[in-house]
């Protein structure tokens, strides 16, 4: 995959690359970047740092695992994260987290078209997500990206599951 640049409706211009395998730096830039309410939407809980077993499976980059990162010019840490991992079949999980700076932009919606368009080009039907069940920014953005087929509470997290193809 080629960079990608894609000029924002109501934000800044991004530049959309693929991760490189094992880049935890990266990962961990994002991360670092999150205030405590976004690493909770995120990660479905309290999450104060990442271990390096975490740091290591978010970087993974393979035949199953694959990652957008966003950039905006100008700013020499990653703006957003995007990832996409297969389940199996015609399945895969996706999740993103969007720097506390540059929520609200469209940054998101637009690491998780690409992201879709990437899956589909793969052969994905279908996307799933957890996301904590107070997140309806996720829900929402995940809407604008597909057709949801369900949404059903697991315990207190929410599983979203919907058509992309």
């Amino acid at each position: 995959m080629q960079t990608r640049a894609i000029q924002l409706r109501h934000g800044p211009l991004v530049f959309v690359t693929p991760l490189r395998d094992g880049d935890v730096a990266t990962v961990r830039s994002v991360f670092a970047r999150l205030g405590d309410a976004s690493r909770r939407a995120r990660f479905n809980g309290a999450k104060p740092c990442l271990s390096d077993a975490e740091l290591a499976e978010l970087a993974t980059v393979d035949v199953r695992h694959h990652v957008l990162v966003a950039h905006v010019p100008g700013d020499p840490e990653p703006a957003a994260v995007a990832s996409l991992v297969r389940t199996g079949g015609t399945g895969a999980e996706i999740a993103f987290a969007v720097v506390d700076r540059y929520q609200h932009r469209g940054i998101g919606s637009a690491l998780a078209r690409e992201l879709i368009a990437d899956a589909r080009a793969a052969g994905v039907t279908e996307i799933s997500a957890l996301t904590a069940a107070d997140n309806q920014a996720a829900l929402a953005l995940i809407r604008r990206c597909a057709k949801v087929r369900r949404v059903a509470f697991e315990g207190p997290e929410l599983s979203i599951s919907a058509a992309i193809a």
